[in-house]
């Protein structure tokens, strides 16, 4: 009797520890199999997909409406715009490569890597200044036109989530640096790497509507 007694407990005792492992299991999962991080992420991203729908169709509807001001054949230098555009492509794998160095526990090529994305960023952010500054001394202001307002709010929109996305990155990488991460590092750099991509995606879509496609 004693024997059986033992055995039961133990059973009971190996249950409740597995039912213990599933809740806790089940507390950082969904049952589309993403952590409830990445599911917050990919949800986040998918109302991004609806902001910039929202903007890129504004731009196509009044990007002919300049008036007498300038207009895109006037004021796109689009081989600069092409170089700032493989420029912020080139972060998406260094951002790759960042993912890829968590994965295996490699801090100093995971910072490394961040901190190249980073200034990558800066450098096509620093462009899109540049670009904003000459169409401003070509006379396009915000308030010139619906063509000039549409193109601003929608390039600007963008600039300033790669300047948050920049921002992300550097944090991180200070993060690292101190071992100050909490949860799963590989997760907390992927989620960053999701938004970065999701950037760098906007932008081949509004590259290729707004510059490539004349209006």
């Amino acid at each position: 009797m004693a024997d059986i007694a033992l055995h039961t407990g133990h059973e009971a005792g190996h249950d409740t520890g597995h039912g213990s492992h599933d809740a806790g299991h089940g507390a950082h999962a969904t049952s589309t199999g993403l952590s409830n991080n990445k599911l917050a992420m990919w949800l986040f991203l998918g109302s991004e997909c609806l902001l910039f729908g929202g903007l890129i169709s504004t731009y196509m509807l009044y990007r002919g409406r300049h008036g007498s001001g300038p207009g895109p054949s006037q004021l796109f230098d689009i081989p600069l715009t092409s170089v700032s555009s493989f420029v912020l492509l080139m972060s998406s794998l260094t951002m790759v490569l960042a993912v890829n160095s968590a994965k295996r526990h490699d801090d100093r090529n995971t910072n490394l890597w961040l901190t190249a994305t980073a200034v990558l960023g800066s450098l096509f952010v620093g462009g899109q200044v540049y670009e904003f500054t000459s169409f401003y001394k070509e006379g396009l202001g915000f308030t010139s036109s619906l063509f000039g307002s549409s193109l601003y709010t929608l390039t600007g929109f963008h600039g300033v989530h790669v300047t948050l996305g920049i921002i992300m990155l550097l944090t991180l990488v200070g993060i690292i640096n101190r071992n100050k991460v909490t949860g799963d590092k590989a997760e907390v750099v992927e989620l960053v790497g999701l938004y970065w991509h999701f950037v760098d995606v906007v932008w081949v879509v509004i590259f290729t509507l707004v510059y490539l496609i004349p209006s």
